[in-house]
């Protein structure tokens, strides 16, 4: 068995509010549910699991090529359900707020996203969620009031299968997950998932637990958000840990045989995990390149088609079918990375943009309302004066700035429609909440944009004595990170992208006039 989990790690590492009706929660009568409930005799079941999404609805697109997203989750699942067999959506919990403490400017955003988080999950057909600390930033009857079938900790639902009856169960020790399994096995399931909320380190030890009861154990629970999909063996239960901020899914494929007894896992054959891995290691050399900062348009396009291309070649393995092996039951582990060129769910896009069009709205509405502007700087600390006033002595380094995409920044949350996201604004305006610089959403007039203020920081006292001692001269890879951190701009390099920004009379020498 450990060798069959083991064979199943390379393919883990493929990873690299809606103004409309509210949806009902999933239940029996739901086209999801029903469609399920009228396959009762199916050879097998797909499962498909999410968890630790944090308050995400989609990548934010910083970046090109970012995965994730809940429509494009909502695809999977509904174009699975197309098929013959039974489909069940399920959620680990810590997915409606990435936080636990939000600021009062932030409840009107997060609040909404929540509930199109919990709309868009309705959609899909969730059949159960458990909850963690992060579904309780607004408190228990908020997140109990957005209607979601929950699993308390401990508890156990047993769902219809087609011929098989499969038991969620949730816990956050090994204790707690074979009681409950053992609760679910009596009340009929054949298949065990555990939700286990913790680490997948933490995860592996409650899995060593003896007899445990469990086929599958998910860590809902990243100790980091970039901690990547893990699929380790602990004993004799494979033990799995998805991308966080849902940035892709875990699908388990069952397989029933003629005669019921415990599930096999199956092994992933050695050419399909050859192939993945290979699709794996170019996409991520396709991307890296697509992002490098001076690539040609023709060559970008060229790119991105092959990159389509491959990804749609290791989704036909991810997504292939799954035969039982012999006589007994079995099941199979693969992890489907939501990638940038996957389909987005129509239905699920629709939540997704009355949300970016509601929440612009709300925030701007509560700024003007309860706003409070930035502290003074503390006396002898500088203050933000705005380009206007660099311009006064250094005109020479405009044209350098005007013609790089830091003179545009505003304009792209713009054209997106999300000006006005809190999760977008601090990197697109000068000085963003920093004591003299701007704290309210309704006052950012003048210092859009990445101005020169955001590299060489507050120029109020090198306005009124230049000198390179009272001014951030050369701003180094600490300052620039502070924004193109691994999840707004994962492929960073501050060797390569500087240069980009530097120019005659901007960090090189100004240009000699000829003379006449």
């Amino acid at each position: 068995m450990r060798r069959l989990v083991t064979g199943l790690a390379l393919l883990a590492a493929l990873s690299g509010c809606s103004r409309s009706k509210e949806s009902r929660p999933a239940g029996p009568d739901t086209p999801a549910q029903a469609n399920t409930a009228a396959r009762a005799d199916a050879p097998g079941a797909i499962l498909f699991l999410s968890a630790d999404v944090r308050g995400y609805l989609g990548p934010c697109g910083c970046s090109e090529n970012m995965r994730g997203g809940i429509a494009r989750a909502a695809s999977q699942v509904k174009e699975a359900r197309k098929g013959a067999l039974p489909v069940l959506y399920v959620d680990g919990g810590d997915s409606l707020f990435g936080e636990r403490e939000l600021k009062p400017e932030q409840v009107p955003q997060e609040e909404r996203k929540a509930r199109a988080l919990a709309e868009a999950m309705k959609d899909m057909g969730l059949v159960v969620r458990a909850s963690g600390e992060l579904d309780d930033a607004r408190g228990a009857a908020f997140r109990q009031g957005l209607g979601l079938p929950e699993l308390e900790p401990g508890g156990v639902k047993v769902l219809a299968a087609g011929a098989r009856k499969v038991g969620v169960v949730s816990a956050a020790d090994g204790a707690g997950l074979k009681q409950a399994a053992a609760r679910a096995r009596a009340g009929g399931a054949a298949f065990v998932v555990g939700l286990f909320h913790g680490t997948v380190q933490e995860a592996q030890q409650a899995a060593a637990t003896p007899e445990l009861g469990v086929d599958l154990v998910l860590a809902t629970h990243t100790a980091f958000e970039f901690d990547g999909e893990e699929n380790k063996p602990a004993r004799d239960v494979p033990v799995v840990a998805l991308q966080s901020k849902g940035r892709s899914l875990l699908r388990v494929d069952l397989a029933y045989g003629a005669k019921p007894g415990p599930f096999t896992l199956q092994k992933t054959a050695a050419d399909t995990e050859r192939e993945a891995a290979s699709i794996e290691r170019r996409l991520a050399l396709m991307d890296k390149e697509i992002n490098l900062p001076d690539i040609t348009p023709e060559r970008k396009q060229l790119l991105q088609q092959k990159l389509q291309e491959l990804v749609a070649r290791r989704q036909a393995l991810l997504t292939a079918p799954v035969a039982s092996v012999g006589e007994g039951d079995s099941f199979s582990v693969r992890f489907v990375p939501l990638e940038s060129t996957l389909p987005s769910d129509p239905e699920v896009q629709k939540v997704v943009t009355a949300y970016d069009a509601d929440v612009g709205k709300m925030n701007l509405e509560w700024a003007k309302a309860h706003g409070q502007d930035c502290p003074a700087p503390e006396k002898g600390q500088a203050a933000f004066v705005g380009n206007a006033a660099c311009a006064e002595c250094h005109a020479e380094s405009f044209p350098v700035w005007e013609a790089s995409k830091h003179h545009h920044a505003w304009k792209t949350l713009e054209d997106a429609g999300k000006q006005f996201h809190l999760n977008c604004t601090g990197c697109h305006v000068t000085g963003w909440e920093k004591p003299g610089g701007v704290c309210r959403l309704d006052k950012v007039a003048g210092r859009e944009n990445v101005g020169c203020e955001s590299c060489h920081g507050p120029g109020s006292l090198h306005a009124e004595d230049p000198s390179a001692t009272n001014i951030t001269a050369r701003p180094g890879q600490e300052v620039c990170v502070t924004c193109h951190n691994r999840e707004n701009s994962p492929h960073f390099d501050f060797a390569t992208y500087v240069p980009r920004i530097l120019g005659p009379g901007h960090g090189q020498p100004p240009a000699v006039k000829p003379k006449p």
